[in-house]
């Protein structure tokens, strides 16, 4: 072996590399009988604990260093696992430093058996987690602090949502009325939007919409077509009329930027000469309504052509005319129903939501919109957008509802 610098020879300065290596590692090192007793420790750890070598060497087990909590652990899980695999690695654990301190820790151990195959020493490696806990400490703070956050927004959102519906449906003489919002996420403020309300002259107006898009902005645009409608429904006899006035309020208040719009049906409802209902719906770009008839029929209303609100300067308004007899019931409805996944990218669809109808009819307001509401929970996370439901019953005279 050739002299190393200094005169000494390069195993010498091998091994005193070597040791200089175990004693000041990056990490703490420790050597124990299968017992756990201490045999062997180095100065890192010593350090992070604030012992002396001879309070711990052949004086203490590793589990004495142990927090009470981290004892209990060492002896239901750790150390009968190391026994069983012969190794352990990345647990966490928390030391006990001289002053009373806690330290968390990560800690892998092996064992090292003899030739009989016995255990004869433990091995272990530990890693100060220190940073590691605080990060994880203020991770979790920031996650409680997010979700706080969000459950913020999710009551203002709901209070949003909540002044952009009628808060109770009004008694129409002669007839049942039930609606349902079904909200497909908490975070979001939905476009859906219905009413029903007093005309003169023992008329009453209904309309049901889906605004395009969610959020704050999507409210605004809620809010002004629900008080559009209303106001121009006094004025105009003719649903369609009031849809042309909406629509000419919704490119008004998006002059110069980008269109809003929204799918709307609305409906004038007065009582025929023969006790029964008359209504006029007018459709712009809406679902076609559904009319589920006394006999158990049930079909879609024909509005075709009807063009979205808003989008276009001068849109075409499709309508049709109705008699609700003793018996039927109209539904109105947004989209949320049929665009709803099935199955994969299978949709609900209409003929699905036909189907539906007839098996229920004849039904009254209330027993068809809890029928869409239980459409809607088996459909369950399928229904990725709001839905709202009207439906309007002429009830049988002297029939149980």
């Amino acid at each position: 072996m050739s002299a190393g610098p200094g005169g000494r020879d390069q195993k010498a300065l091998l091994e005193e590399a070597t040791e200089d290596l175990y004693e000041n590692a990056p990490c703490g090192y420790l050597s124990t009988l299968p017992d756990g007793q201490i045999l062997k420790i180095n100065a890192t750890l010593l350090g992070w604990l604030g012992y002396e070598r001879d309070d711990l060497v052949g004086r203490r087990l590793f589990s004495d260093l142990l927090t009470v909590g981290g004892r209990i652990y060492h002896e239901t899980h750790f150390a009968p696992l190391l026994r069983m695999q012969g190794e352990i690695s990345g647990i966490a654990l928390e030391l006990r430093t001289a002053d009373g301190d806690q330290l968390p820790v990560l800690v892998t151990s092996k064992v090292r058996t003899g030739p009989d195959g016995q255990p004869q020493l433990v091995r272990t490696t530990i890693f100060d987690a220190r940073e590691r806990r605080a990060y994880e400490t203020e991770l979790l703070r920031a996650r409680q602090e997010a979700e706080r956050e969000r459950e913020r927004l999710r009551r203002i959102n709901n209070t949003l949502q909540t002044t952009l519906l009628p808060p109770t449906l009004p008694h129409v003489p002669g007839l049942e009325v039930a609606a349902h919002y079904h909200i497909a996420s908490l975070d979001e403020v939905g476009g859906d939007f219905y009413d029903l309300f007093p005309l003169a002259d023992g008329t009453w107006g209904l309309f049901l919409g889906d605004v395009c898009g969610k959020g704050a902005s999507a409210a605004v645009v809620t809010s002004l077509a629900r008080y559009t409608l209303r106001a121009a429904a006094v004025h105009a006899a003719d649903p369609a009329d009031v849809l042309r006035h909406l629509n000419a309020a919704l490119r008004d208040q998006h002059r110069g930027r980008s269109p809003t719009f929204c799918t709307v049906i609305l409906g004038l409802l007065t009582t025929d000469d023969h006790g029964g209902f008359r209504i006029i719906l007018a459709s712009g770009g809406h679902p076609p309504a559904l009319l589920l008839r006394a006999d158990g029929t049930a079909r879609y209303l024909p509005t075709p052509g009807g063009q979205l609100i808003g989008a276009l300067p001068h849109a075409k308004i499709a309508t049709t005319t109705i008699e609700l007899t003793p018996g039927d019931t109209l539904l109105l409805y947004t989209d949320g129903i049929t665009e709803a996944r099935t199955t994969g990218s299978d949709r609900y669809g209409d003929q699905a939501l036909l189907d539906l109808a007839r098996t229920i009819a004849p039904a009254t307001a209330t027993n068809t919109v809890a029928a869409i509401r239980d459409l809607l929970d088996y459909l369950s996370d399928g229904v990725e957008d709001d839905t709202a439901v009207l439906a309007i019953h002429a009830p049988i005279p002297g029939a149980n509802r």
